[in-house]
């Protein structure tokens, strides 16, 4: 089967990632934004996933995307099998339905998907995470880690969201000549404004009885701060961390409100720490977001304490958004923000000097207006959605020139 990208029809695409909406975190969000972005451009979208609760519907639309949840109990090593046999049924038995398959996470599902497709139509995997929290160290840790590894050797392209991921590939053994290093892209807003962010913030409120005060001003008519994290509420992100440097920030700037938007298994350690620290109505857990437009529209500052990242989604959307950002000094990080130019970077798990650049954020509002436009004009240039698609048509699109017979070949070519 051969598609022009230039013509008419479009490939139908298959999206599987195991995690979906409402478990939704920069690796999921950014398949959602891939599948809901071809949907727009004419092409078809199906995004396979896990139902993780029986009582969450099997079918269901996301941004026009059709997203189908494959049974997946909730008992150790069985649920695991059941879903990778549901998922290999599905693709097997609906073969006439999609032209190439597209994986987040060089896991078990991959694993699946692998020997399911086979050869019958290109499939490309995605890897998501680096160091310690990513796929390849994933690997080598789990539990039929290499078998699964040595599965997906015969997959036809390996995509690398970030440099970092990308030479982990290459370090793992992955073929080379079908790794790709395809960056990570989000969403471009409209330019942020008085008016814009208003309407956010009112927005915000109306969800969060407790951030009622966002639409409103403070005595003398100062407005409150609003400083934002969103993401997986996972240690490796930083969060303990976060949270001590709030504890002296609401000394200096008693209006400032810090919001952390995601889910993941930290949650009730961070509603302890939020008691402990007697942060309650300075600090918010507001949940998962399907899109974190809106949040990001109503903030002021944007914070990413984390130990480890590949590329992260989250710091990209807080760019597009124009938000002034305080990240840590990481790989993943230095590969987006240069200190003193789209941000400002700190040692990571030094909650001194954490809290000292958030301050001085908050209390340099033309640095911090330079900044947030830096980091908006990067993101147009270099991490657009619509960048990130069109690297990945021209993937599959190339995929699909091929005969069946090249599909899953020598893992070693």
């Amino acid at each position: 089967m051969s598609i022009d990208s230039g013509s008419a029809k479009k490939a139908r695409v298959v999206w599987i990632t195991r995690r979906f909406w409402p478990l939704v975190g920069g690796a999921e969000r950014m398949i959602g934004y891939l599948a809901s972005a071809w949907v727009e451009q004419g092409g078809r979208s199906i995004l396979l996933t896990a139902q993780w609760t029986p009582s969450w519907s099997r079918e269901m639309q996301f941004h026009g995307v059709s997203v189908l949840r494959l049974p997946q109990p909730k008992i150790r090593f069985w649920g695991t099998l059941r879903y990778m046999q549901s998922l290999g049924r599905w693709l097997r038995q609906n073969r006439d339905q999609y032209d190439c398959v597209c994986v987040s996470m060089l896991k078990h599902d991959a694993y699946a998907a692998v020997r399911a497709v086979g050869d019958k139509r290109p499939i490309l995997l995605r890897a998501e995470g680096a160091g310690r929290t990513g796929d390849c160290y994933w690997q080598l840790e789990a539990r039929c880690g290499r078998k699964l590894k040595y599965r997906l050797m015969h997959a036809d392209a390996f995509i690398g969201p970030s440099e970092t991921i990308y030479r982990e590939l290459q370090a793992a053994g992955y073929p080379r000549s079908r790794i790709h290093y395809i960056p990570n892209g989000v969403p471009i807003p409209p330019p942020a404004d008085a008016m814009r962010k208003q309407s956010a913030r009112a927005a915000l409120a109306a969800l969060h009885l407790f951030l009622q005060s966002l639409a409103g001003t403070g005595p003398q008519g100062s407005r409150p701060i609003l400083a934002v994290y969103t993401g997986r509420l996972h240690p490796a992100k930083g969060l303990a961390e976060l949270l001590r440097a709030w504890e002296r920030i609401r000394l200096w700037r008693p209006e400032a409100q810090l919001c952390l938007a995601g889910e993941g298994p930290m949650r009730a350690e961070l509603e302890s720490q939020i008691g402990e620290r007697k942060l309650a109505g300075r600090v918010h857990l507001l949940g998962p977001f399907d899109s974190v437009e809106d949040l990001l529209a109503a903030a002021d500052v944007f914070i990413l304490p984390s130990y480890e990242e590949g590329m992260s989604l989250s710091l990209l959307e807080a760019m597009a958004a124009g938000l002034p950002i305080v990240a840590t000094d990481i790989p993943g990080n230095r590969s987006l923000i240069r200190d003193g130019q789209e941000g400002l970077l700190t040692p990571p798990g030094n909650v001194e000097a954490l809290t000292a650049a958030i301050l001085r954020l908050l209390s340099q509002p033309s640095l911090a207006e330079q900044l947030g436009r830096a980091a908006r004009q990067r993101a147009e240039t270099e991490f657009s959605l619509d960048r990130c698609l069109q690297q990945h048509q021209a993937l599959w699109d190339s995929l699909l020139q091929k005969s069946p017979s090249e599909h899953g070949s020598d893992p070693k070519a």
